[in-house]
């Protein structure tokens, strides 16, 4: 009743009672551990990406110092030729001329712009300008789409030289539809009190410097004052504007700079002073379908500087995709370089409870192995006693088993003489006969020769040879089955064995009536057992087969042999008796059991067969027929050439 009263045990107390702290406490520190490698990742990332990002920078600060000094000695390379013709006579004289007085002398200064343009090979046309803005003489004049008296009086680079200063501007004429860099330098006039009378002009081709920028793989352009991209690489991005333009300023732009181009309908968002330190850029839309496929949705260093004397802008573009790959792998570095070191950590924490643990169980080792010496001692005594009594039972059942196997051949060799003892009778009729036929003979033949008649004598003896070795023919199967010998395997025709057997049986079969229907045929059938013994077994069933036939009408015996399909030699003994009923099936190899009347049998032939069988590797079975009777069937190995030669 104290029981019943008791409170109930809650669950949790069959567990340990600080699990759930364990558990929380590990997850805990799994946490920890799972934030420290993600800051270490992080740390390594930004920390790679920053240090990536200022090697990138120098290098795009190195490339742009090669660059613009490549612009630059490309540029200025031919910004003396419009001072010497600011010098040369024979412009001044043509400057000097009324319009209507100048044909002669421009064909002179033609041919001399015409020679001084062809040194120059990058140079587009070399011509002069009267203070009208009309040129007046042009290296081109031999072309159709020349420059002569074309009006530039509206172009920035006419107005600022006729102002009295040399100017340079990028510009596509309207005449030639050519892009090209001007170079323009007032001309005075010595004789007038140094009057600018006229401005001489170069107009050089920026071919070498775009073919420069076409040879990079990242890219890169130049900007004017305006913030219109005048080289690029890629060529889509040539006038593109570095930031949105007006509508007025795009029309003004094309107006006095870039005759019948379109100027400014993309822009690329790009803030030029900012990249003067280097700023990252995406481009999207228009800018973008420019690039490499590779290079679409990728962010870049824009790093940007001021070509000295000019007003442009030379940019550069870095893809900092591997600056960020390396970014990525250097915090995988790190990450993993602080998990190896809070594995090192935890291995020398572990070590150290393991070592701890180690040693107690080494104490409660020692502590059970001096408990476990004393168990096997006992143990082994204990066993030592129990093999000693195992060995005399041993002895005791090996002396057993040849006392039983001696018991079971004199058993063997009982029945032998048993089965004899019943053929005497027969056995006696057979001889017999022989023997007083012989008596008779040797009489007669002693009265044949006593009367001289020695042929007639000699039939009468060959006579008497012919019965004697009848007589060793009924005597001699009859030595064989009772010879007392071991079991000897070898090839044995099925039929022989049968035959051997019917014919010691011949004359009790006889009497009793019994029909044999043999269908074994010589030479079809072997098997590999001891025809001796085999003949034993089969006297034995043919034995039994008669006496359960003794209270019948139809008395029949039928023997077969067929080849099972493993090979092996099945001998078929069946009667027209009244068959084994369900009980006696059950006990019928049993020791002592019989059907037969008390004093006819020990019942111990069929448990002698039976093992007699066994000993060839075979099986002796026991069935009903159909129709009535029984059937006893002697299961063999086959003999076949492997055993021949045992």
């Amino acid at each position: 009743m104290a029981a019943a009263d008791s409170p109930a045990r809650p669950m949790n107390a069959f567990f340990p009672r600080d699990l759930a702290g364990l558990v929380r406490r590990r997850s805990f520190g799994a946490a920890a551990i799972l934030v420290v490698l993600a800051l270490a990742g992080v740390a390594g990332y930004f920390a790679s990406e920053r240090h990536g990002l200022g090697q990138l920078r120098d290098a795009a600060r190195h490339r742009l110092d090669l660059l613009a000094a490549a612009v630059d000695s490309e540029v200025t390379r031919v910004t003396h030729i419009p001072g010497i013709l600011a010098l040369n006579a024979d412009i001044l004289d043509l400057l000097r001329r009324p319009p209507g007085e100048r044909a002669a002398r421009q064909a002179e200064v033609n041919r001399y712009l015409e020679r001084l343009s062809a040194q120059h090979v990058d140079s587009l046309a070399v011509f002069v300008i009267d203070a009208r803005g009309r040129v007046i003489a042009s290296s081109d004049w031999i072309l159709t789409d020349n420059l002569l008296d074309a009006d530039l009086a509206y172009r920035p680079f006419f107005q600022a030289a006729i102002g009295g200063a040399p100017y340079r501007q990028y510009a596509v004429d309207g005449v030639r539809d050519e892009p090209g860099y001007f170079f323009a330098q007032p001309i005075r006039d010595e004789t007038q009190d140094w009057k600018i009378v006229g401005v001489a002009v170069l107009k050089a081709s920026i071919r070498g410097v775009e073919r420069q920028w076409l040879t990079h793989d990242a890219p890169a352009l130049i900007a004017d004052g305006n913030g219109v991209v005048l080289l690029s690489a890629p060529r889509e991005w040539r006038y593109a504007s570095l930031q949105p333009l007006s509508g007025e300023q795009v029309s003004e732009l094309v107006r006095l700079q870039f005759d019948g181009r379109e100027v400014g309908t993309m822009s690329l968002d790009i803030d030029v002073y900012a990249a003067a330190a280097g700023i990252v850029a995406r481009f999207s839309g228009r800018a973008a379908e420019a690039l490499a496929p590779e290079s679409r949705g990728r962010d870049f260093l824009v790093m940007s500087r001021n070509l000295p004397g000019t007003a442009w802008h030379l940019l550069v573009l870095s893809s900092v995709r591997p600056v960020r790959a390396q970014a990525m792998a250097h915090g995988a570095l790190a990450a993993a370089a602080s998990a190896t070191l809070i594995l090192c950590l935890l291995y020398l924490r572990q070590r150290r409870r393991a070592l701890k643990a180690r040693l107690g169980a080494q104490a409660a080792l020692e502590t059970a192995n001096r408990a476990l010496e004393e168990k096997v001692a006992a143990r082994t005594a204990d066993l030592t006693r129990t093999v000693e009594t195992l060995e005399a039972e041993v002895a005791e059942r090996m002396k057993a088993e040849q006392t039983l196997r001696a018991a079971q051949e004199e058993l063997v060799q009982a029945g032998k003489l048993a089965v004899l003892g019943r053929l005497a009778t027969g056995i006696t009729h057979e001889l017999n006969q022989p023997l007083g036929a012989v008596r008779t003979l040797a009489g007669n033949g002693i009265e044949f020769v006593r009367r001289g008649d020695l042929a007639t004598a000699e039939k009468n003896l060959r006579l008497v040879c012919d019965l004697a070795d009848q007589m060793g023919g009924i005597i001699r199967p009859l030595k064989s089955f009772a010879r007392k010998s071991p079991a000897v395997p070898s090839r044995v025709d099925a039929a022989q064995a049968v035959g051997s057997a019917l014919f010691l049986l011949d004359q009790p079969l006889r009497r009793a009536g019994v029909v044999v229907d043999n269908r074994c045929a010589a030479g079809e059938h072997f098997a590999w057992c001891d025809q001796n013994r085999l003949q034993q077994v089969l006297i034995n069933l043919i034995g039994n087969a008669a006496d359960a036939m003794n209270d019948r009408s139809e008395r029949r015996l039928e023997i077969a042999a067929e080849r099972r399909p493993d090979g092996g030699i099945a001998l078929s003994v069946a009667d027209t008796g009244c068959g084994l009923p369900e009980a006696v099936l059950d006990r019928l190899f049993e020791p002592f059991f019989t059907t037969k009347a008390a004093g006819e049998g020990l019942g111990l032939g069929l448990i002698i067969s039976r093992d007699i069988v066994r000993e060839f590797g075979g099986q002796l079975l026991a069935e009903n027929r159909e129709g009535g009777g029984a059937r006893f069937v002697i299961v063999l190995p086959g003999a076949g050439d492997e055993n021949e030669t045992r």
